[in-house]
């Protein structure tokens, strides 16, 4: 059975330095995707998405582990695309107007044949109430900034405040949804250690 680290295979996407903020190119990926909104530590929907995009993604996995291919593979990490109509809901503290899209990226050998058959699968086990807003989608971000941010999410603010400087000095500009990879387990860990990646589109 093959093996693959789409982790190490991807580092340079994934595990940014902490130090300092730094210049990617993002290829076109496929990702399982859920939009909603509202705020992300008490919306039921955001729950909801994120159960679901797990679900798809480990039935997914454990599908081609046993199936021709038969490649094992780690599931990736959640992602997370936030915008507000208001962008100052964001400074403000209402989240109740937070809109957002998470994710989780799939091999490049994952089918629509594949998707639609975890779909299947998954909603006759688990009938999660978020399955039929999930799709299998190709996100393409390009030109970006980016770093990794150590720390509770409440302290991401100056975090986010240099990759903006950064872009800014570059002679770019923001362009594209705020980006945010959840690297830690945040039900397990110390949030004084939680790794997350900030990253910027820009054009």
């Amino acid at each position: 059975m093959e093996k693959i680290d789409l982790k190490r295979e991807l580092k340079h996407l994934y595990l940014p330095s902490s130090k300092q903020v730094v210049a990617i190119d993002v290829p076109a990926m496929s990702f399982l995707m859920v939009d909603g909104q509202g705020d992300p530590n008490t919306s039921q929907s955001y729950a909801d998405a994120v159960e679901v995009l797990f679900a798809l993604s480990y039935a997914i996995k454990f599908s081609i582990k046993k199936g021709p291919l038969a490649i094992d593979y780690g599931v990736m990490p959640l992602e997370g695309l936030w915008w507000a109509d208001d962008m100052s809901d964001f400074t403000t503290g209402d989240r109740s107007g937070w809109q957002w899209t998470m994710m989780i990226m799939q091999p490049h050998f994952v089918t629509r044949e594949m998707f639609d058959e975890a779909v299947s699968a998954v909603g006759k086990k688990k009938e999660p109430v978020a399955l039929p807003g999930v799709r299998l989608e190709t996100f393409a971000e390009g030109a970006a900034a980016q770093i990794m941010h150590i720390g509770p999410f409440s302290e991401e603010g100056p975090v986010i405040e240099r990759v903006h400087d950064f872009i800014e000095r570059s002679g770019r500009e923001c362009a594209g949804k705020h980006h945010e990879i959840y690297l830690t387990d945040i039900r397990k860990a110390d949030p004084a250690k939680w790794k997350t990646v900030i990253r910027q589109p820009m054009g």
